[in-house]
């Protein structure tokens, strides 16, 4: 073989090895199946909805997204489908911190570990919402008016987020609350505004149709300052024009809820990878910061030691709570 062959040849070897990384960087040759870990119109399927929207119309992936909600057993359902799924990189999960939360509290047939997570994208807010007719005008007023009778106080699933920060509420305000628990905020919104609960503590994006449609309003935020203003939802005010709890009198500082992604365990490590490059093009793109707008979230992106170090510390506080509630799991 001529010295100008070899050549040839080790050129071409050169420009081949240089193509086997992208070559065998995973990309999804099918369907990819979004579930959601809650009931329709909640905010972890308003997530998983506006992420799908979001990669459609960027063509961010070739292959079609179908959004399925599972979210009986308060959420179990759709991690306990992510844990039967395993190895399987086409099914990708939605949820909160209930991923690791629910097994803390409750006897279910998984543990986060059971999931490769891939990002906390958001922190959403949480506030006190009552009927619109209803006499109480601040969070001071309601804990009075609770203390003098049976309040019902509905959420979003049992020993979850929402139950969580009822408790919570008992015990700054010195009441006691009957809680009812429902598949999502949406259901919860809708039953406030029949005149079924006293009250909720939905997240922006569950009662932002109730506030503008005159059903009901918030009272109080759970955070340390009040939401940016953004865009007015009734014809007067907007999130920005909503006391903090701390200012009315409720002394609970922030409660914030992180929204999840998660793919089932044993995927390999370039699909994880695959999912969470896909998750930072969804937030590089204008239409996550009107979804973070409009729904009054906090815009994060948590992946890998940070999520991790989330998930550890965010355990010790649940812990506590649950502690005080006998709910933890023996």
């Amino acid at each position: 073989m001529g010295r100008t062959s070899t050549l040839l040849l080790s050129a071409a070897a050169i420009v081949l090895a240089g193509t086997v990384p992208a070559l065998s960087a995973w990309q999804p040759q099918k369907p990819i199946e979004f579930v959601a870990t809650a009931g329709p119109g909640g905010g972890t399927d308003n997530l998983a909805r506006a992420v799908q929207n979001i990669i459609t119309k960027h063509k961010l992936v070739e292959q079609p997204i179908v959004v399925v909600n599972k979210g009986g057993g308060s959420g179990a359902e759709g991690y306990v489908y992510g844990k039967a799924s395993a190895g399987d990189p086409y099914k990708v999960i939605f949820g909160t911190s209930n991923a690791w939360q629910q097994p803390l509290v409750s006897k279910v047939a998984f543990n986060y570990t059971d999931l490769t997570a891939i990002a906390a994208m958001a922190q959403d807010e949480f506030l006190l919402w009552v009927k619109q007719d209803a006499p109480y005008k601040t969070a001071g007023d309601y804990l009075k008016a609770a203390a003098s009778g049976e309040f019902k106080m509905g959420g979003a699933q049992s020993k979850d987020t929402d139950e969580v920060l009822t408790r919570m509420i008992e015990k700054a305000g010195h009441i006691k609350l009957t809680y009812i628990p429902f598949k999502s905020g949406a259901e919860t919104a809708v039953q406030l505004a029949g005149g079924h609960l006293d009250s909720h503590v939905n997240n922006p994006s569950e009662s932002i149709g109730q506030w503008r449609g005159g059903t009901q309003r918030p009272l109080c935020v759970f955070s340390p300052k009040r939401l940016p203003q953004g865009a007015k939802v009734t014809a007067t005010e907007g999130w920005g024009d909503v006391p903090t709890c701390v200012e009315q009198g409720l002394d609970i500082k922030q409660y914030e809820q992180p929204r999840t992604v998660w793919l089932p365990g044993k995927v390999t490590p370039d699909q994880a990878a695959f999912y969470v490059d896909l998750m930072k093009k969804v937030q590089a793109t204008p239409d996550w910061k009107d979804y973070i707008e409009k729904t009054s979230q906090v815009d994060t992106f948590l992946t890998g030691a940070d999520f991790d170090k989330f998930i550890k510390d965010d355990l010790e506080h649940v812990k506590q709570v649950a502690g005080e509630q006998g709910w933890l799991v023996k």
